[in-house]
């Protein structure tokens, strides 16, 4: 069992985060994962997640998590507008982007805000980032910015234009990446007017 205790911990390090499944993939007992947890050398940080106590945690720590329990979901919206410090807003919520038939990932904590995709929509201008030393898919920039337009109902339109000034002043797209993802999201009419006042 002692084996089997620091494998699990070497896992914990290696991975970050580990799930029960993370074990079972490997032969190794569900059930030290308590014992691990009343002994103080891992940490439950999350229904079926544990991670090492003392493991370095940033600020994105939150998506890593998400991450971790729904690796198929790509942040999205106001969470990769945070993630690639592009607002002011804090969002309280991870926005997940998921494809339109897919069932909706659930979990306690962080709350989830759920938008469907489809097609290219779900597919193109998505980046892969390591956070926490987890794999995250995120939306790119410039594509996180043409969301924002489509979505401006649900977020804004105050939020969608702090995004593309703030992504043009710092120099983190081109007009040619903006009309792309803008033509893609069929909001080019929306935000023709306001690509045109970018100084």
């Amino acid at each position: 069992m002692a084996d089997s205790y620091q494998n699990i911990l070497d896992l914990a390090a290696e991975r970050s985060l580990i799930r029960p499944r993370d074990l079972t993939e490997r032969g190794l007992p569900t059930v030290a994962l308590t014992r691990l947890v009343r002994q103080g050398r891992l940490q439950r940080v999350g229904r079926g997640l544990y991670a090492l106590p003392d493991r370095p945690v940033s600020e994105h720590n939150t998506l890593a998590e998400v991450a971790r329990k729904h690796p198929q979901a790509i942040v999205c919206l106001l969470s990769a507008l945070r993630f690639h410090d592009l607002t002011t807003q804090s969002p309280f919520e991870v926005w997940l982007a998921i494809p339109n038939k897919a069932r909706a990932p659930k979990m306690d904590y962080p709350p989830l805000r759920i938008v469907r995709f489809s097609g290219e929509a779900l597919t193109v201008g998505v980046e892969d980032h390591v956070i926490d030393g987890v794999p995250v898919r995120v939306t790119s920039v410039a594509r996180t910015v043409a969301d924002c337009f489509k979505f401006r109902n649900k977020i804004g339109l105050d939020v969608a234009l702090e995004a593309l000034q703030e992504a043009w002043r710092a120099k983190r797209v081109s007009m040619d990446e903006l009309w792309h993802y803008a033509t893609l999201c069929r909001v080019t009419n929306v935000v023709r007017p306001y690509m045109e006042s970018l100084p």
